[in-house]
């Protein structure tokens, strides 16, 4: 338990004192010198009366009996071999709470201490009452099962006292070996009971447990540290000092030593909060103290130096601001004061070179590399001269900018004689302002893209939660309607609190949408035909004063698209068009075929070039500025007055262009409306046929339905809920739990489950097993969140059938309806009985070849979702996957194992994919590589044979070819 706490600075003494087992300490004269609370519980003694006493004086033992003779072998061994010993059994009495003498059997360890040089000082003492279970035993002498029992519990006992043993030579070996020096303190005369190694050695002494800090310590006397102690025992209060300085004279053989200590005095507390000791910790800083001296004084060389070159010598800070410059920078300026740093330019630069300096300033400045140029300076006559600056960084050990040093140097008359190279490097020095415009925009549209992606996950993690919360308010308060029935001020209320949760539900639809976590549905659908479905919905929308122009283009392409998130997105489009012209205006929707080419897409974060269906939507309102265009896809962002939108509307139909696979792009300026583009990208499939969701009355039944939840409060309002509506219900609260209950036989119709839930066995893994011993078991998911087993690339898998959450009780009962209606259906009807079939005489391997073997994927990801979800599909397609989180995992795994593929990621802790799959290659020479990383190469494995590389995002389709094609199956024997 205390490895895993990490801790680094311990009190040992009260963690021993509060030990529930007895521990007591002795000498090598096996003199008593310390016991803990529980110790005294079970003797019935006080400390006053055993501290220094023989062991055998305050517990009398004739040395001839067999406690005594036991006990003093025990410490014999223990004080000759140096080893642990054990004494299973031990009859020894001790006086009860009336004085006589009471026979107590007991089960002991002696655990010998060692100091630094291996000698044993102590010995530690763990003793266990086993008399009941000694009485037990012998009550039961004829029982070998109670013999059996008894022996067990010895056994543990026993090995219990070992691991109590280890684990206090553990605690005790992280105190002596901790970086920092450490000792405890107990009493107002603050005695030493713990001391570290590191404290020792900075005090150059030994021999101090047991002393107080004035008799250990006595040449700190008069430098305030024993005034400083006394003050936090009296106050309780802590304190603390950084490089304070302390004199330390271990002997007076030895000449004093000055040392710089950055220490805490921390007072202990006891059970009623009485301060009972200090603990001290600290670091010896002396070395650095003496290394910043050591840099002041390299400064003071550096300027002495600098003041007596010839050149003009300046210093700036790590980010820019000019920090110190020699004499010669004022006497060649005429200037009284100096000063520049990353927006401010001197006032000795020449206009011109300005905007020129600025950019290599700056981009040496985010580089952290060399900075060479040219410059004019202005003299103290007023006549520009050239000078060429070169500026250098200056690091640390850990590579970090500490200090800028630059100097200009005069090349005027060199510049004189050179004007053709001036006219080149003036050129030159155009290009590289453009490429670094170039770049500073690459990088802003970047970081607008992990921006989006960033609130895009948070977003969709809150929507997880909130949903989970959402579906046990609105469950009870369905149920609560139903007891309320007749009472129209309670059912007012439950109708209000009914539509805020409904509120809420939409609100986590629309996080969901923008984080692209929700399931969708594709389709394949030609979207002229969605457009005219919607026609009325968006006129009674609008309203009459929007006059709306409709204009496709001939041979539209069909799209592979989610056909209900398209005309939601189409309805906010439309809405925020009427907003924006106050109700009154024109608003157009078009519909074409776009290519969208690879220069496009080289400077466009995020597309990819090819061909698409571009779905316009254009007003006639007021526009936007381009620093409300930067905005307008951000979560709750809205120029609408307060209570007039949620700002979520532009981030949904973003989410659900990128989750699609698409593009989108607003074009705006203030007075000549806005223009928003969707493109989706083509399919080359025939238009699927889109059936209309059933929206009947919600009926219940009297089937039997498995509920398989992990959140409590979520499954009982589930289960409440489907109970109202007559189904018979069965729960369980985890995947395992939930196939203990299929196995048992009993009959089960539907099969609900949440997608993500804790143990080894995933949900989707329930429902596989399920369905193999129910083959007419129906199933239905729920999830508040997507990025899971079903639901791969954002769409759900075909064939399951999912209800996110939070859901009424009314899509509940129909959604569960649907699933056992469809689930009879699909029965096979009974086949006609077969003739019984001939078989051939000749033998099985003259006539089959041997089966091939699924291919062996050794999957390498250190994201557990991204691993998780793969690992899913290519199970699903057949194939069998070793899982690792890193490279030391994978080389662990692969041991013994046949290896098809690896498919690895580029970036993992400890060793990178490029290095793990050249040290299996040094193994398995001709081992297929895939890279499945977020960059568009992988450096160092160009001269690699029969490699791949899939970027993310990546298709688990495309995944699953690749992977066929790279690998050639192997047979069974």
């Amino acid at each position: 338990m205390f490895r895993l706490t990490e801790l680094s600075a311990i009190d040992l003494n009260q963690l021993f004192n509060l030990s529930p087992n007895p521990y007591v300490i002795l000498d090598r004269e096996l003199r008593l010198v310390g016991m803990n609370d529980a110790y005294l519980g079970v003797t019935g003694r006080s400390r006053e009366e055993l501290v220094g006493r023989a062991i055998f004086d305050a517990f009398p033992s004739d040395p001839s009996s067999q406690p005594g003779r036991l006990l003093r072998q025990s410490f014999a061994k223990v004080l000759s071999t140096g080893q642990v010993d054990h004494l299973p059994l031990i009859p020894y009495p001790i006086p009860g709470p009336d004085g006589e003498l009471e026979e107590r059997y007991w089960s002991a360890t002696h655990t010998p201490i060692k100091d630094e040089a291996g000698r044993l000082t102590f010995i530690l003492q763990h003793t266990v009452d086993v008399t009941e279970l000694h009485l037990l035993r012998s009550r039961s002498a004829g029982d070998l099962k109670v013999h059996t029992d008894l022996m067990r519990r010895a056994d543990a006992v026993q090995g219990q006292n070992v691991a109590l043993g280890e684990e206090r030579e553990y605690l005790r070996m992280l105190f002596e070996q901790a970086p920092g020096f450490m000792a405890v303190l107990r009493g107002p005369e603050h005695v030493f009971s713990i001391v570290n190694r590191s404290y020792r050695a900075i005090v150059g002494r030994e021999d101090m447990i047991g002393k107080t800090v004035r008799e250990a310590l006595p040449d700190l006397d008069g430098q305030g540290f024993y005034e400083l102690l006394d003050e936090v025992y009296r106050t309780g209060t802590p304190y603390s000092a950084y490089g304070a300085r302390v004199i330390l004279q271990p002997s007076d053989s030895v000449q004093p030593e000055e040392r710089f200590l950055d220490f805490v005095y921390q007072p202990i507390r006891d059970q009623d909060g009485l301060v009972t000791g200090i603990f001290v910790q600290g670091q010896d800083v002396t070395e650095l103290r003496r290394a910043q001296e050591a840099a002041r004084e390299n400064e003071d060389r550096f300027r002495t130096l600098a003041q007596s070159l010839p050149t003009h010598v300046w210093t700036a800070t790590p980010d820019g601001r000019m920090q110190w410059c020699n004499d010669q920078i004022f006497t060649y300026s005429g200037l009284e004061s100096f000063y520049f740093d990353r927006e401010r330019r001197s006032d000795m630069l020449h206009p011109e070179d300005s905007p020129r300096i600025a950019a290599a300033w700056g981009e040496a400045l985010r580089a952290g590399g060399r900075l060479e140029t040219e410059i004019r300076l202005r003299r103290h006559d007023g006549v520009y001269r050239w000078f060429i600056t070169r500026a250098v960084p200056i690091k640390n050990a850990e590579g970090e900018i500490t200090l800028w040093v630059a100097t200009n140097t005069d090349i005027d008359e060199q510049k004189k004689t050179e004007s053709e190279l001036s006219n080149l490097a003036e050129t030159l020095g155009h290009r590289v302002e453009e490429r670094t415009i170039e770049l500073e925009r690459t990088q802003e549209v970047l970081r607008q893209s992990q921006k989006m992606e960033a609130i895009g996950n948070l977003a969709g993690g809150i929507a997880h939660d909130f949903n989970n919360l959402l579906q046990v308010i609105t469950g009870n308060l369905q149920l609560l309607s139903r007891e309320f029935a007749g009472n129209e001020t309670a059912e007012k209320r439950l109708n209000s609190a009914l539509a805020g949760a409904s509120r809420g539900a939409r609100l986590a639809s629309q996080l969901l949408a923008f984080g692209r976590r929700q399931p969708l549905s594709p389709k394949v659908v030609n979207l002229s035909r969605l457009i005219r479905e919607m026609d009325h919905l968006l006129r009674r929308s609008l309203g009459e004063a929007i006059e709306i122009d409709t204009i496709v283009g001939g041979g539209l392409w069909n799209t592979l698209v989610d056909p209900t998130n398209v005309e939601n997105a189409l309805l906010n489009l439309a809405i925020n068009a009427r907003d924006a012209m106050n109700g009154q205006g024109k608003l157009t929707i078009e519909l074409g075929n776009a290519y969208l080419d690879d220069a496009y897409a080289r400077h466009t974060f995020d597309v990819e070039a090819g061909q698409y269906v571009m779905l316009a939507v254009s007003d006639t309102g007021a526009g936007m500025t381009a620093d409300i265009l930067d905005k307008v896809f951000d979560p709750f962002f809205t120029t609408k007055p307060e209570g007039k939108g949620t700002g979520l509307g532009l981030s949904m139909v973003y989410g659900f262009v990128k989750q699609s696979g698409g593009h989108i792009r607003i074009y705006s300026e203030p007075g000549s409306g806005t223009t928003v583009r969707i493109y989706l990208p083509r399919s080359m499939e025939d238009e699927d046929v889109v059936a209309e969701n059933g929206s009947g009355a919600a009926s219940g039944g009297h089937e039997t339905i498995l509920v398989v939840e992990d959140d409590e409060a979520v499954r009982e309002i589930t289960v409440s809920l489907l109970a109202e509506l007559g189904y018979r219900v069965l729960r369980a609260r985890d995947a395992d739990s939930g196939l203990a209950i299929v196995e048992s036989g009993v009959p089960i119709d539907c099969l609900f489950t949440d997608v993500v839930m804790p143990g080894r066995l995933k949900s989707r893994d329930l429902a596989k097993r399920a369905k193999e011993r129910l083959p007419h078991l129906g199933v239905l998911f729920t999830s508040g969140y997507t990025e899971n087993s079903i639901v791969h690339g954002g769409r759900l898998d075909p064939g399951v059938n999912l209800l996110s959450k939070p859901y009424t009780r009314e899509a509940l009962a129909r959604k569960i309806r649907q699933v056992i209606d469809q689930n009879r259906q699909a029965q096979p009807k009974p086949l006609p009985e077969s003739p019984p079939e001939i078989h051939s005489a000749k033998p099985a391997a003259e006539t089959r070849p041997a089966p091939e073997l699924p291919i062996a994927v050794l999957l390498v990801e250190d994201e557990a979702l991204i691993r998780i979800s793969t690992a899913d599909f290519l199970q699903d397609s057949g194939m069998t996957v070793i899982e690792a989180g890193t490279a030391n995992e994978a080389l662990a795994e692969v041991g013994g194992q046949a290896i098809d593929i690896l498919v690895t990621d580029v970036h993992l802790p400890e060793m990178s994919g490029l290095q793990l799959a050249l040290k299996l290659r040094e193994t398995l020479p001709r081992l297929p590589v895939i890279f499945a990383t977020g960059d568009r190469n992988v450096p160092g494995s160009e001269g690699l044979g029969d490699t791949a590389l899939i970027t993310k995002p990546y298709d688990y389709e495309l995944l699953t070819t690749r992977i066929r094609s790279m690998v050639t199956p192997r047979r069974g024997g």
